[in-house]
């Protein structure tokens, strides 16, 4: 469980390394900049996203790049990353039973 609270917590580093990044960009333009996620990505590598496009086609449901996924791209970067952070963070919590700490 510690594993899924440290990438917990690297998501969410990430999220605000993202809205600090487009709130930076936002005074520096004068307007509300919100970079999308599928835009990050392809700065970043743009080879992993058409990867995982093929591979997201080829092997599951054609359905899921298309209507889920793109919608998935086009949502802010660190909103993305925060609630990813946040959900795997919540599944790796320390459990609490009667008092006990259960890892």
């Amino acid at each position: 469980m510690i594993v899924l609270r440290i990438l917990g917590f690297l998501f969410l580093a990430g999220g605000f390394v993202s809205l600090v990044v487009d709130g930076v960009a936002s005074i520096a333009s004068g307007s509300l900049v919100m970079t999308p996620l599928g835009q990050a990505w392809f700065n970043v590598h743009p080879a992993s996203l058409n990867l995982t496009q093929a591979v997201i086609e080829r092997y599951t449901f054609r359905f899921l790049w298309d209507p889920v996924f793109v919608s998935v791209l086009f949502l802010p970067s660190w909103i993305v990353f925060a609630v990813l952070g946040a959900v795997l963070y919540y599944i790796g919590r320390r459990r609490r039973l009667s008092g006990v700490v259960v890892n």
